[in-house]
């Protein structure tokens, strides 16, 4: 049987599993504030972070639908293919 090559994952996705490794919960906007602030060039605005939300919550979909982490509306665990309104994301708990 043939092996299939799993891809790294993205720099984001990473980017936020590092992030939850301490147990908290996160809202996406703290991580895209976050990689901003990492990822700020001196001649770019204060608000440049606004670039990495979508691609935050591009990432935050794609690991909770690979089951690493879970999304969070209202302190319960929501669908992450039906759900709106602001979320939080921690890791994947129990298993």
């Amino acid at each position: 049987m043939e092996e299939i090559e799993e891809k790294p994952l993205d720099p984001i996705a990473m980017f936020i599993l590092e992030t939850l490794e301490n147990g908290a919960s996160v809202a996406p906007v703290d991580i895209a504030r976050a990689l901003g602030a990492a990822r700020r060039k001196p001649a770019e605005k204060h608000d440049a972070w606004r670039r990495f939300m979508t691609p935050v919550k591009q990432q935050m979909l794609f690991l909770a639908r690979a089951g690493l982490i879970e999304i969070i509306r209202k302190g319960a665990v929501v669908d992450p293919e039906d759900f709106r309104g602001v979320v939080r994301m921690r890791l994947k708990t129990g298993g």
